[in-house]
């Protein structure tokens, strides 16, 4: 396995920033981005899609609940359950995968998106230390998890 590029990195930060500018008009911070050398403590929803392929590992989007229902008012749901915030963090870890395999090419296969509820800390599959992207929108936190390689 080899690392991943500053390039190959930098277009998870740049997916996040474009996906917030076209869903709310509104450009997120970006506060920090980190390597991971402890486990990362996560949001009230997390969402994980797995990358096979080319690359191996997976992305982690974790938000909470008041970011997600800001994020679900601007597109007009009115269904604020448990379960759409589940579903919207879901989508948007697809949405960055989604554009990952844009960039990385079709070799990237990337899996259905699963969900889960509750904070806990975040441990890596793949990496030992992964690449942490932590931003602020509207006032909310969120964190992004980047636990890939690049297979040889």
């Amino acid at each position: 396995m080899q690392t991943l590029s500053d390039s190959e990195l930098r277009l998870f930060v740049d997916s996040v920033r474009r996906y917030f500018d076209t869903t709310t008009a509104q450009t997120p911070q970006i506060t920090s981005a980190f390597l991971g050398t402890a486990p990362v403590p996560s949001h009230q929803f997390t969402g994980t899609v797995q990358f096979s392929g080319s690359y191996h590992g997976q992305v982690l989007v974790s938000m909470p609940s008041p970011l997600l229902r800001e994020l679900l008012v601007l597109q007009h749901a009115t269904d604020f359950s448990d379960a759409n915030l589940l579903d919207a963090v879901g989508e948007i870890a697809n949405t960055l995968a989604g554009n990952a395999r844009k960039a990385l090419g079709e070799g990237l296969k990337i899996s259905v998106p699963t969900t889960r509820q509750g904070s806990a800390d975040l441990h890596p599959t793949v990496r030992l230390h992964p690449y942490a992207i932590t931003l602020r929108w509207n006032h909310q936190p969120a964190l992004v998890l980047v636990d890939m390689e690049r297979r040889e």
